[in-house]
């Protein structure tokens, strides 16, 4: 049987990935960002039957990028629950910061989410790399690289066990002997860490998947464990098949490290893509977004997703090792600095080479060589599948759905309906049981 691929896509930002796919395509700039594109791009999606649609998110603006293309981020669980309300089968992944919530407040909202969209919800981990975060919260400074994942790991530990709280049968609603539910088939948290102390119970009775499907977007060696120890999906930048391999052995190495089955994750590298009807329409579309772009963007914005003080650099010279050294300690940023410092290039001349997601897939070509490289990647184990990131929304997603997946339909390897209702079973992982199990009492007959 012919593995079929998972399919998520991210329609998180307005006109695109690319950052001049609002440049190119007609339609309303003045209506960007708002509730009607997000809700039509889902719609679209679920059309295409894949698996799922991804918001990203950041608990800051980044301003300097307002000037170049839309920087509107909505409150992601609640645009999810919307755009639930909107569609019936396809997944509904969410970006949430452990630096930056409290797990008994998240774990409420992911588990309300999950129950107002019938077992569709997903929670992207991040532990927020962007510095300026901190002082929207009235922090002193941002806690550095090691020190976040260490904090994500017992938050993320504290919210599951918000979502065990309640058993599946805690709620009676026996009106003959006037029981709702049973209080000792609901468990107080009662957890008193290293970083978080958590004492009751959620308001809310268990997720209708056990628990929402559990993301996460780090490569580097500390974010590898988080997805070990946690993880169901993992989205990751991968250039080639045996990159993905090689990062895929890492992951099941940490998965057995922490007691789990090696091949219970979902790898889902991210595939940024231009398509047209022929290889010469597809090169025209990307070079009418290259001459779009805006070279001061390119190295302000590279220097920005390395955590890099932008004041420091002169596009005109090559990046110095004493600015290089301040570089944040995420996988990108460092991917980031190694480049440029291999590379001897004036900074300004990187930004044009280094664009889009750092270290990820960038395809331009026919329909027909987009699902080429999707089915080799997934027969291959380079991946399961991919985060499409369409380089222009809604024009790419739209040719990727009417051109693309019939093509992967025919072949196998991708689905021509959905054969479940919940995220986890378009994943094909088992829903989350209850570690509470309670034992037949006396007053069994109530329940």
């Amino acid at each position: 049987m012919t593995r079929q691929a998972h399919l998520n896509v991210s329609v998180s930002t307005s006109g695109g990935h690319h950052e001049a796919g609002w440049l190119v395509q007609d339609y309303d700039t003045a209506a960007d960002g708002g509730i009607s594109n997000f809700r039509s791009a889902t719609r679209t999606a679920e059309r295409g039957v894949l698996d799922s649609v991804f918001l990203a998110d950041s608990p800051s603006l980044t301003r300097f990028r307002a000037r170049y293309f839309p920087q509107i981020r909505w409150d992601p669980i609640t645009l999810l629950a919307v755009l639930g309300a909107d569609t019936s089968h396809i997944g509904l992944f969410g970006t949430a910061s452990t630096t930056y919530n409290e797990p008994y407040e998240l774990a409420r909202r992911f588990a309300t989410l999950d129950h107002t969209t019938g077992g569709r919800a997903g929670w992207n981990i991040v532990t927020t790399g962007n510095a300026a975060a901190a002082a929207n919260f009235g922090r002193e400074g941002h806690p550095e690289h090691d020190n976040r994942y260490a904090r994500a790991a017992e938050f993320v530990d504290v919210v599951r066990r918000l979502w065990d709280g309640w058993e599946s049968d805690a709620i009676v609603g026996d009106r003959s002997s006037g029981v709702w539910a049973e209080p000792d088939r609901i468990h107080p948290a009662d957890f008193h860490g290293e970083f978080y102390d958590v004492a009751g119970a959620l308001p809310v009775p268990r997720s209708p998947q056990g628990h929402p499907v559990l993301a996460q977007a780090g490569s580097s060696p500390a974010g590898v464990d988080l997805a070990g120890q946690f993880a169901d999906v993992v989205f990751t930048p991968q250039p080639t098949i045996a990159a993905g391999k090689a990062f895929r052995a890492k992951l099941q190495a940490a998965s057995r490290q922490h007691g789990r089955d090696e091949n219970s994750v979902r790898i889902l590298p991210g595939l940024a893509f231009v398509l047209g009807s022929t290889e010469q329409e597809a090169t025209g579309r990307r070079r009418e977004l290259e001459d779009r772009a805006d070279p001061e963007l390119r190295w302000r914005n590279l220097a920005h997703n390395a955590g890099l003080d932008q004041s420091l650099i002169d596009p005109n010279l090559p990046l110095s090792p004493d600015v290089a050294a301040t570089a944040e300690g995420s996988t990108f940023a460092q991917y980031i600095v190694t480049e440029a410092l291999a590379s001897g290039r004036p900074f300004g001349e990187l930004g044009a080479v280094l664009t889009g997601l750092p270290g990820g897939l960038e395809f331009t070509g026919t329909p027909e060589q987009l699902a080429d490289l999707i089915e080799s990647w997934v027969l291959e184990g380079g991946s399961d599948g991919f985060t499409l990131q369409p380089t222009t929304v809604p024009d790419s997603l739209e040719l990727f759905v009417d051109h693309v997946v019939p093509i992967l339909q025919k072949r196998g390897v991708h689905r021509t309906e959905y054969s479940g209702t919940t995220l986890r079973d378009h994943l094909g992982l088992p829903d989350v049981p209850s570690p509470h199990r309670t034992p037949v009492s006396a007053d069994s007959d109530r329940r």
